[in-house]
């Protein structure tokens, strides 16, 4: 809203005020969000000649631009305060009073927003890139809500490598430590809970709703960056479909709404129009080209960790299977796979060998169908009227452990499996899951293992470019062999009179270790510390070897820890 010039003559009778306008910037550091707006007068603007101009009323904000609430707005704002708003027309400044109706309306709505707290958390992240040491901690305030059974959902990255957790409830100036139940990464949330019983004093759990429809209002609250007090912002359902979540590295059902989500709303409730929870806010698109696209965590994948971890006592994720597939959609590829005119379904491309399908099915089988319903060309399968979906939906309603029936099309014979389905492995995990990573240190040479965070940690934010074209192949597209199957790198080479000409080796995977190949981390280290032959002889990628005499490079050793202030020459996990 920049300077406007009033046109001389007559003064209008019903100024009416400009609406608040969010701008969806790419850095997140840079997104500026308003939890409580009040209505200002309209600034800036000429009067005709010959009057004084009046003076301009101070802010105490730097934007250049003057803020105002849209009815819309007002509304939400109205809702913070408990009350159901009406507006009235206000005859000569162009603007509508909100009066309280309905105490039943008020009634409903108090202990829905008194669940709402606001999360604190220290963290102490690992150091991928010195395996023995952690970042410094850092701290962060993030959302959370009152469930049942005396317990608080919030998200899992705002929890992540968590050294304290407090609570705050709405209103209140106490801090209450919480206790972290569990975590869950591919689904981005955590569980946490109050042993003080002062915290439950006067809380009311929130309650479930059923998974919305399109252009189904939705209000989210929470504790966002650019203020102190509870925040509420309105919008509704645009879109319904299987989500990337970013944290978890997964895919799973997910809500699209227009309502402003910021940092600091993570793990704030999404309430419908009755006040009942549908939903956890939890990541945002920020792009130059996309404007209050916020996502939200739907009902069904909220039940689903409850439920997990109400029946086995700990989080044992989502099942998915493991396995790649193609679409049937062109009809010479369905013929020449001997489909009939009626049948639909996807081609299987290759299967984990360490998954429990592999045992069952095969490469070029035609999945028709998952316990019961039918998957079309695309690899959709019907959801609600009118709405189609992933057939992944189906296998992320089910649990780790449970049993599913699939029919396939094999050499033109339908057969049907039931198989026991589990969560995926990668080779290069996308979490550590809380686990410090791991490490073993020989005559100065780095050995870790290749995960998402590591690479994170080597190439920074962009390490889908920056990192080596051969890791980004295993990461995007190998399969483990077996079932304790990890890359193993040289991390770096600290230098010592022992490992002269070998100072430029980095992030190289290492793939045998005279002449026995290198499953895992642990196997190397074993390997290594029982080694009795003259020479240590590591094979690494791109055809490079690496020749120590093996006394020298374990007596070499204990000076190179010392020179670098390093406890062990392993991690706790590979000495057991």
């Amino acid at each position: 809203m920049g300077k406007t010039n009033r046109k001389r003559g007559r003064k209008p009778k019903d100024p009416v005020p400009d609406t608040l306008d969010y701008q969806m910037i790419a850095d997140m550091d840079e997104v500026f969000s308003v939890s409580s707006v009040e209505l200002i007068e309209p600034s800036n603007k000429r009067r005709p000649r010959g009057r004084p101009p009046k003076k301009t009323p101070q802010r105490s904000d730097t934007h250049e631009k003057p803020l105002f609430i849209s009815s819309a707005r007002r509304a939400s704002h109205a809702a913070e305060n408990f009350d159901f708003v009406v507006s009235v027309s206000v005859p000569g400044d162009g603007l509508s009073a909100e009066q309280p109706a309905g105490m039943e309306e008020v009634a409903r709505l108090v202990p829905a927003m008194d669940a709402v707290v606001k999360v604190f958390c220290v963290h102490t992240e690992p150091n991928f890139s010195l395996p023995w040491q952690r970042k410094r901690q850092y701290s962060s305030s993030s959302s959370g809500f009152v469930i049942s059974g005396r317990r608080v959902l919030t998200n899992a990255h705002s929890v992540e490598h968590y050294t304290q957790v407090k609570l705050k409830k709405r209103g209140s100036d106490v801090k209450y430590l919480a206790t972290v139940l569990a975590i869950g990464t591919e689904c981005d949330i955590a569980m946490l809970t109050v042993h003080d019983d002062g915290f439950w004093e006067g809380v009311s759990p929130v309650e479930f709703g059923d998974l919305p429809t399109l252009q189904d209002a939705v209000t989210v609250v929470g504790y966002p960056i650019g203020g102190d007090t509870i925040s509420v912002t309105s919008g509704v359902v645009s879109r319904i479909e299987i989500l990337s979540y970013v944290h978890g590295s997964t895919e799973l059902l997910g809500l699209q709404i227009d309502a402003a989500i910021n940092s600091g709303n993570s793990g704030g409730p999404a309430f419908n129009e009755k006040g009942n929870c549908v939903g956890i806010a939890f990541q945002s698109l920020k792009h130059e080209d996309a404007e209050n696209i916020g996502y939200v965590i739907p009902t069904p994948v909220i039940k689903h960790f409850i439920q997990d971890y109400e029946k086995n006592g700990a989080y044992t994720g989502f099942p998915i299977l493991c396995l790649e597939w193609q679409k049937m959609e062109n009809p010479d590829l369905r013929m020449a796979m001997g489909m009939k005119p009626d049948q639909k379904g996807v081609r299987v491309r290759r299967i984990d060998p360490t998954a429990p399908e592999s045992k069952a099915l095969k490469p070029s089988d035609i999945i028709l169908s998952f316990d019961g319903v039918n998957i079309a060309n695309d690899g959709t399968v019907p959801f609600r009227h009118g709405e189609r979906i992933g057939f992944s939906y189906l296998v992320s309603q089910k649990y780790t452990g449970d049993d599913a029936t699939i029919t396939v099309l094999r050499d033109s014979k339908m057969l049907k499996f039931h198989i026991k389905l589990a969560t995926h492995r990668r080779i290069i995990p996308a979490h550590n899951k809380g686990k410090p990573p791991s490490y073993y240190i020989i005559a100065g040479f780095v050995f870790s293992t290749v995960s998402v965070p590591y690479l994170r940690s080597e190439y920074g934010k962009d390490y889908e470019y920056e990192a080596p074209v051969k890791l980004l192949d295993k990461l995007l597209h190998s399969m483990p062999q077996s079932k304790d199957e990890q890359l193993v790198v040289v991390s770096q080479v600290l230098v010592a009179d022992i490992n002269i000409g070998y100072e430029d080796i980095v992030n190289t995977q290492v793939l045998a270790f005279n002449g026995k190949p290198v499953k895992n981390l642990k196997s190397l280290a074993v390997m290594v510390e029982s080694c009795e032959e003259e020479f240590l002889e590591f094979d690494l990628e791109y055809q490079q070897i690496v020749v120590l005499r093996t006394k020298t490079a374990k007596a070499a050793t204990l000076d190179i820890l010392t020179t670098h202030c390093i406890p062990s020459k392993m991690s706790d996990d590979l000495k057991t």
